[in-house]
């Protein structure tokens, strides 16, 4: 019964990762498609609290842990889809996937390239692929700098997350 796990996982590895090379890195707003009108400042207000939107560094927060990973981003085969806190994810948001980090968590992604930076939230789990920590969505992607290439190495400072409600008690 071990040994068919085992095959059934390594099946899994491997058509994911013939996925991963048959899928075309395109840029989706060259594939011929009409694209979304990139998010206003009310999108960004919606999705970010209004603390973290300014971009004077100095008015910043400080973070309150600071990791470097390597990030890719996903966008058109899963624009559309429901995300890991039922949200409908949309390529055009500044938002992200984390494996760990609480879903809402806000962090800001600097790409150790160009040093472009972004605050995002977390509302999304994954990658799913050894190696890498964190997926943008194309937009945050775009704006960092790394969509056509599809990888960066970028710092990740966490800004904050969620209060948890107490749960209830039954007695």
């Amino acid at each position: 019964m071990k040994a068919k796990r085992i095959v059934v996982v390594m099946q899994s590895v491997f058509l994911g990762l013939g996925l991963l090379v048959l899928t075309p890195a395109v840029n989706p707003t060259s594939a011929g498609k009409p694209s979304n009108p990139p998010p206003t400042a009310a999108t960004l207000k919606a999705t970010i609290p209004a603390s973290q939107v300014n971009s004077n560094p100095k008015s910043q927060p400080k973070p309150l842990a600071t990791w470097e990973c390597t990030t890719s981003w996903y966008g058109e085969g899963f624009d559309g889809q429901p995300t890991a806190n039922g949200e409908i994810y949309d390529m055009y948001a500044i938002t992200a996937a984390h494996p760990t980090l609480p879903l809402g968590s806000i962090v800001r992604v600097v790409n150790t390239k160009n040093h472009r930076s972004q605050v995002v939230r977390i509302n999304d789990r994954g990658p799913y692929i050894v190696g890498r920590e964190l997926d943008v969505s194309y937009e945050v992607a775009r704006r960092l700098g790394f969509d056509q290439s599809g990888l960066a190495k970028v710092r990740l400072e966490l800004l904050e997350v969620p209060s948890r409600t107490a749960p209830e008690r039954r007695d």
